[in-house]
Protein backbone atom coordinates (compact mmCIF):
# COMPACT_ATOMS: atom_id res chain seq x y z
CA UNK A 1 0.00 0.00 0.00
CA UNK A 2 1.62 3.13 -0.79
CA UNK A 3 1.50 6.36 1.80
CA UNK A 4 -0.70 8.40 2.20
CA UNK A 5 -0.55 11.55 0.05
CA UNK A 6 1.10 14.84 1.84
CA UNK A 7 -1.48 16.82 0.85
CA UNK A 8 -3.63 14.37 3.26
CA UNK A 9 -1.28 15.22 6.35
CA UNK A 10 -1.54 17.66 8.83
CA UNK A 11 0.74 16.51 11.68
CA UNK A 12 3.64 14.38 11.94
CA UNK A 13 4.90 13.05 15.20
CA UNK A 14 8.70 12.00 15.77
CA UNK A 15 9.62 9.77 18.46
CA UNK A 16 13.16 9.16 18.81
CA UNK A 17 15.76 7.92 21.23
CA UNK A 18 18.87 10.75 21.18
CA UNK A 19 19.03 14.25 19.61
CA UNK A 20 20.38 14.06 16.27
CA UNK A 21 18.49 10.87 15.70
CA UNK A 22 15.83 12.36 13.34
CA UNK A 23 18.53 14.57 11.90
CA UNK A 24 20.65 11.86 10.49
CA UNK A 25 17.20 9.30 9.13
CA UNK A 26 15.42 11.90 7.63
CA UNK A 27 16.14 15.57 7.93
CA UNK A 28 15.98 15.91 4.17
CA UNK A 29 12.25 14.58 4.16
CA UNK A 30 11.53 16.59 7.56
CA UNK A 31 12.50 19.80 5.75
CA UNK A 32 9.84 19.17 2.53
CA UNK A 33 7.41 18.55 4.72
CA UNK A 34 7.89 21.90 6.45
CA UNK A 35 7.97 23.36 4.10
CA UNK A 36 4.27 22.02 2.53
CA UNK A 37 3.22 23.91 5.49
CA UNK A 38 2.94 20.34 7.82
CA UNK A 39 3.08 20.73 11.45
CA UNK A 40 5.95 18.39 13.02
CA UNK A 41 6.56 17.19 16.36
CA UNK A 42 9.60 15.88 18.02
CA UNK A 43 9.42 13.88 21.12
CA UNK A 44 13.07 12.61 21.83
CA UNK A 45 13.27 9.85 24.59
CA UNK A 46 16.60 10.37 26.10
CA UNK A 47 18.60 14.01 26.08
CA UNK A 48 21.68 11.90 24.75
CA UNK A 49 24.03 12.63 28.09
CA UNK A 50 26.28 9.26 26.96
CA UNK A 51 27.18 11.52 23.60
CA UNK A 52 30.08 13.65 22.61
CA UNK A 53 33.75 13.69 22.91
CA UNK A 54 35.37 16.22 24.21
CA UNK A 55 36.66 15.08 27.50
CA UNK A 56 36.59 18.73 29.04
CA UNK A 57 32.83 19.01 28.86
CA UNK A 58 31.07 18.71 32.21
CA UNK A 59 29.04 15.44 31.87
CA UNK A 60 26.39 17.56 34.10
CA UNK A 61 25.96 19.40 31.18
CA UNK A 62 25.43 17.26 28.38
CA UNK A 63 21.78 16.93 28.77
CA UNK A 64 21.55 20.81 28.26
CA UNK A 65 24.24 21.18 25.28
CA UNK A 66 22.38 18.59 23.61
CA UNK A 67 18.61 19.63 23.77
CA UNK A 68 19.45 23.27 22.85
CA UNK A 69 21.22 21.27 19.66
CA UNK A 70 18.59 19.74 18.43
CA UNK A 71 16.43 23.33 18.96
CA UNK A 72 19.09 24.57 16.94
CA UNK A 73 18.45 21.66 14.19
CA UNK A 74 15.09 22.00 14.22
CA UNK A 75 15.23 25.47 12.97
CA UNK A 76 17.28 24.75 9.96
CA UNK A 77 14.66 22.39 9.21
CA UNK A 78 11.41 24.91 10.07
CA UNK A 79 10.39 22.32 13.36
CA UNK A 80 9.83 24.00 17.01
CA UNK A 81 7.54 21.90 18.55
CA UNK A 82 10.26 19.69 20.37
CA UNK A 83 9.98 17.89 23.52
CA UNK A 84 12.10 15.63 25.45
CA UNK A 85 11.41 12.41 27.81
CA UNK A 86 14.31 12.92 30.05
CA UNK A 87 14.78 8.99 30.07
CA UNK A 88 18.58 8.47 31.12
CA UNK A 89 20.62 7.86 27.52
CA UNK A 90 21.89 4.22 26.84
CA UNK A 91 19.86 2.77 29.79
CA UNK A 92 16.49 3.15 27.38
CA UNK A 93 13.97 0.17 27.50
CA UNK A 94 10.73 -0.32 26.33
CA UNK A 95 8.67 -0.12 29.65
CA UNK A 96 4.92 0.55 30.03
CA UNK A 97 6.02 3.80 31.57
CA UNK A 98 8.10 5.10 28.21
CA UNK A 99 4.56 3.52 26.34
CA UNK A 100 2.63 5.77 28.31
CA UNK A 101 4.35 8.85 27.98
CA UNK A 102 4.49 8.10 24.20
CA UNK A 103 0.75 7.24 24.02
CA UNK A 104 0.36 11.34 25.90
CA UNK A 105 2.24 12.15 22.91
CA UNK A 106 0.22 10.90 20.50
CA UNK A 107 -3.18 12.04 21.81
CA UNK A 108 -1.44 15.72 21.81
CA UNK A 109 -0.65 15.73 18.82
CA UNK A 110 -3.10 13.37 17.35
CA UNK A 111 -0.74 12.98 13.92
CA UNK A 112 -1.99 11.16 10.47
CA UNK A 113 1.71 10.18 10.30
CA UNK A 114 4.35 9.08 12.72
CA UNK A 115 8.14 8.96 12.41
CA UNK A 116 10.22 6.11 14.21
CA UNK A 117 13.45 4.38 14.04
CA UNK A 118 13.99 0.78 13.37
CA UNK A 119 13.22 -1.51 15.73
CA UNK A 120 14.78 -4.65 14.10
CA UNK A 121 18.59 -5.50 14.71
CA UNK A 122 20.25 -4.78 11.47
CA UNK A 123 23.10 -7.65 11.09
CA UNK A 124 25.12 -6.17 8.41
CA UNK A 125 25.60 -2.66 9.71
CA UNK A 126 25.44 -3.24 13.51
CA UNK A 127 26.30 0.46 14.49
CA UNK A 128 23.02 1.97 13.28
CA UNK A 129 21.42 -1.14 15.66
CA UNK A 130 21.86 0.95 18.80
CA UNK A 131 19.77 -0.46 21.68
CA UNK A 132 18.07 2.86 22.38
CA UNK A 133 17.01 3.62 19.10
CA UNK A 134 15.51 -0.49 19.33
CA UNK A 135 13.99 0.68 22.52
CA UNK A 136 11.94 3.68 21.66
CA UNK A 137 10.95 2.17 18.16
CA UNK A 138 9.66 -0.62 19.82
CA UNK A 139 7.43 1.32 22.72
CA UNK A 140 6.33 3.68 19.92
CA UNK A 141 4.65 0.94 17.99
CA UNK A 142 2.83 -0.25 21.17
CA UNK A 143 2.04 3.01 21.75
CA UNK A 144 0.16 3.45 17.83
CA UNK A 145 -1.02 -0.20 18.67
CA UNK A 146 -2.81 -0.62 20.47
CA UNK A 147 -2.75 1.89 23.09
CA UNK A 148 -3.17 5.19 21.55
CA UNK A 149 -6.54 4.72 20.18
CA UNK A 150 -8.31 2.37 22.99
CA UNK A 151 -9.76 4.50 25.64
CA UNK A 152 -9.40 1.69 28.03
CA UNK A 153 -5.42 1.81 27.90
CA UNK A 154 -4.14 3.90 30.08
CA UNK A 155 -7.80 5.58 31.20
CA UNK A 156 -6.16 8.10 33.40
CA UNK A 157 -4.78 9.51 29.95
CA UNK A 158 -8.71 10.36 29.27
CA UNK A 159 -10.81 10.52 32.34
CA UNK A 160 -7.54 12.88 34.40
CA UNK A 161 -5.48 14.59 31.34
CA UNK A 162 -8.84 14.66 28.75
CA UNK A 163 -6.65 13.15 25.86
CA UNK A 164 -9.15 11.62 23.82
CA UNK A 165 -8.03 8.67 21.84
CA UNK A 166 -6.21 8.68 18.70
CA UNK A 167 -5.48 6.42 15.65
CA UNK A 168 -2.33 7.30 13.82
CA UNK A 169 -2.77 6.33 10.00
CA UNK A 170 0.33 5.12 9.11
CA UNK A 171 3.91 4.83 10.78
CA UNK A 172 7.56 5.16 8.15
CA UNK A 173 10.18 3.65 10.08
CA UNK A 174 13.36 5.26 9.12
CA UNK A 175 16.50 3.56 7.58
CA UNK A 176 14.62 -0.17 8.15
CA UNK A 177 16.17 -3.21 7.07
CA UNK A 178 13.10 -3.90 3.70
CA UNK A 179 12.55 -0.43 2.40
CA UNK A 180 8.89 0.12 0.41
CA UNK A 181 9.28 3.99 0.02
CA UNK A 182 12.29 6.16 -0.74
CA UNK A 183 12.39 9.92 -0.81
CA UNK A 184 14.42 12.18 -3.06
CA UNK A 185 15.94 14.71 -0.59
CA UNK A 186 18.49 16.24 -3.54
CA UNK A 187 17.12 19.55 -3.13
CA UNK A 188 16.95 19.73 0.70
CA UNK A 189 20.43 17.82 1.34
CA UNK A 190 22.26 21.19 2.51
CA UNK A 191 19.66 21.76 4.92
CA UNK A 192 20.14 17.80 6.37
CA UNK A 193 23.60 19.00 6.29
CA UNK A 194 23.32 21.84 8.42
CA UNK A 195 20.90 20.38 10.65
CA UNK A 196 23.28 17.57 11.16
CA UNK A 197 25.99 20.23 12.09
CA UNK A 198 24.28 21.85 14.63
CA UNK A 199 24.97 18.91 16.95
CA UNK A 200 28.69 20.29 17.18
CA UNK A 201 29.14 18.72 20.38
CA UNK A 202 28.91 15.04 18.24
CA UNK A 203 29.92 16.24 14.76
CA UNK A 204 32.54 18.84 15.55
CA UNK A 205 35.62 16.49 15.21
CA UNK A 206 34.35 15.21 12.37
CA UNK A 207 35.31 17.06 9.21
CA UNK A 208 34.21 14.25 6.72
CA UNK A 209 30.84 14.25 8.47
CA UNK A 210 29.22 15.60 5.17
CA UNK A 211 31.07 13.48 2.83
CA UNK A 212 30.05 10.48 4.79
CA UNK A 213 26.72 11.53 4.77
CA UNK A 214 26.58 12.29 0.89
CA UNK A 215 28.12 9.14 0.44
CA UNK A 216 24.69 7.70 2.23
CA UNK A 217 21.86 9.34 0.38
CA UNK A 218 23.68 8.44 -2.99
CA UNK A 219 24.04 4.92 -1.89
CA UNK A 220 20.23 5.10 -1.07
CA UNK A 221 19.54 6.55 -4.19
CA UNK A 222 21.30 4.46 -6.62
CA UNK A 223 19.82 1.12 -4.47
CA UNK A 224 16.18 2.89 -5.24
CA UNK A 225 16.72 3.83 -8.57
CA UNK A 226 16.93 6.89 -8.58
CA UNK A 227 19.88 7.39 -10.82
CA UNK A 228 23.11 9.36 -10.68
CA UNK A 229 23.36 13.00 -8.92
CA UNK A 230 20.73 12.05 -6.63
CA UNK A 231 20.33 12.03 -2.64
CA UNK A 232 17.41 9.53 -0.72
CA UNK A 233 16.30 9.03 2.25
CA UNK A 234 14.25 5.23 2.77
CA UNK A 235 11.78 4.15 4.61
CA UNK A 236 9.09 1.13 5.13
CA UNK A 237 5.98 3.07 5.63
CA UNK A 238 3.32 0.40 7.60
CA UNK A 239 -0.61 1.37 7.68
CA UNK A 240 -2.26 1.55 10.90
CA UNK A 241 -5.73 2.16 10.07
Amino acid sequence: MPPLDDSAIERILFVTAHPDDLDFGAGGTIAQWSDKGIEISYYVCTNGDQGGVDPSVDRSEMPKIRQQEQRDAGKVLGVSDIHFLNYVDGHLVPTIELRKEIVRAIRKVRPQRMVIQNPERNWERIFSSHPDHMAAAEAAMQAVYPDAGNPFAFEDLLKKEGLEPWTVQEVWVMSPNEVNHVVDITQTMDRKLAAIRSHVSQTAHAPELDDRVREWGTRNAEAQGLGEGKYAETFRVVATA
